[in-house]
């Protein structure tokens, strides 16, 4: 639930739903965020979620800090469905080409290629949030062992559908943009689509993901 509703700025409520971030708190933050976007609270003109925390942006002229306030303090919350229940599954295919940082990241974990890619795919991965780049999803917990830091220098350019890893967390780049993430692989599959003005993200917060290796002849030939 939440701990603590502040102002942030003038025009918006700043949800705090603690400091963790586990899969427990972020579906908190989902199912008010899925609430308030279905309620017909007068003034809301954005809905931010994140790991832990929701901003909720309000117009002025319709709505004030303190009616917007009660009004999340009384939401009626209606439990969402689970979507731990539907799995997503994206291949990746691991070619050196595409796995930029590998050697990087057997030198700073100290594992090799082979069991840092078994590792990788062992596991089913949870969105906690997307931003930074349109549709990017944040997806956790990944193995410990598989914990790294950013790239000292960040490129300038990182290929669109890259898969990157770093601390806690992988993700999917859906533009060509800069970023420091530690790169393993990439996805022939768009899961942000910008032409779409409903529904343009494949992968939203609260869905479960899954990644499975393909080879690049699979990539070229399937998927090109």
């Amino acid at each position: 639930m939440i701990k603590n509703i502040s102002n942030l700025g003038d025009a918006a409520l700043y949800c705090d739903f603690g400091t963790e971030v586990n899969k427990e708190i972020n579906r908190n933050v989902i199912n008010y965020f899925n609430n308030l976007r279905d309620s017909n609270f007068l003034g809301i003109t954005n809905i931010t979620p994140s790991y832990n925390k929701l901003v909720i942006s309000f117009d002025l002229k319709l709505t004030n800090f303190a009616k917007l306030k009660k009004e999340v303090e009384n939401l009626d919350l209606k439990k969402i469905n689970n979507s731990e229940n539907t799995i997503i599954k994206i291949p990746v295919c691991c070619e050196k080409e595409f796995a930029l940082d590998i050697t990087r990241l057997e030198k700073l974990l100290k594992i090799n290629e082979a069991k840092i890619y078994e590792t990788f795919f062992s596991k089913n991965y949870y969105c906690y949030m997307t931003g930074f780049i349109a549709g990017m999803p944040f997806l956790g917990d990944i193995d410990k062992s598989l914990f790294a830091k950013r790239l000292e220098t960040p490129r300038v350019k990182v290929p669109k559908n890259s898969i990157g890893l770093t601390e806690q967390f992988c993700n999917i780049y859906t533009f060509e943009s800069p970023g420091g993430w530690n790169i393993i692989g990439k996805t022939p599959i768009d899961i942000f689509d910008n032409k779409k003005s409903t529904e343009p993200n494949m992968i939203n917060p609260g869905d479960t993901i899954s990644f499975y290796p393909i080879s690049k002849l699979e990539y070229e030939k399937n998927y090109e």
